[in-house]
This record gives structure tokens, C-alpha cells and sequence, in this order.
């Protein structure tokens, strides 16, 4: 289970924090959604990603070519309060990459 501190820490750099964001908004997205949305490199998003996963916020499922991330399902309870007054506190910052997300075209299918 994750700590408060490695929970936090893991969320302390700018980039881990608004692609989680961005996660548990959408559900679950794929390296190239959040390049488009953050604006990012593949190498930076996939980086991050990978260090998310590590800390266990995030758990990841492939899909084809694709992977997908999502919050992990082992989360404590109080990580989604942390990420919802989160999410309220940022919305002008996670409105715009929001926005680049749904034009983006080409975006990836998920299979049901």
C-alpha cells in the first residue's frame, strides 16, 4: 500500500501530477493522448508514466500497439478525495489540456 509521503512525492513534479489529474478525469488514457494534452515529448510522458507505476498510482493494461493507464485499483480511499480536491483546484490548467485532448485527432480505440 502506498504511503502518504511516497504518494505525494510521487506527485510533487508538475507533469506527474496534471497526467494523474488528467487520468482520473478521463478514466484512463494513453501516452500519446497525454503528449497531445500536456503538450509533452513521448520520451518525458512515457518517463513519468513509468515512475507513476512504480510508486503504484498507476497501473497500466496493453491494448494491441496500445498501452493504457489508469489509477491503480489498489489506491487507498483517501488518495480520490486528495485527487478530486485536486482536480477542483486546478480546473483552468486540466480545462485546457482537456480541451487539446478532445481535438486531437486520431485518437486510439478502446475495445469494450
Amino acid at each position: 500500500m502506498i504511503s502518504s509521503t511516497q504518494f505525494f512525492k510521487c506527485l510533487s513534479d508538475e507533469t506527474r501530477l496534471l497526467s494523474t489529474l488528467l487520468i482520473f478525469q478521463q478514466g484512463e488514457l494513453c501516452v500519446c493522448e497525454l503528449m497531445e494534452a500536456l503538450e509533452e515529448s513521448q520520451p518525458k510522458i512515457s518517463r513519468h508514466l513509468a515512475q507513476l507505476r512504480s510508486c503504484g498510482i498507476l497501473s497500466d493494461r496493453r491494448d494491441k500497439q496500445w498501452v493504457y493507464y489508469a489509477l491503480s485499483p489498489s489506491l487507498p480511499e483517501w488518495t480520490q478525495q486528495v485527487l478530486g480536491a485536486a482536480v477542483d483546484a486546478n480546473q483552468t490548467q486540466l480545462k485546457a489540456c482537456s480541451d487539446r485532448l478532445h481535438r486531437m485527432s486520431c485518437r486510439p480505440q478502446r475495445c469494450p
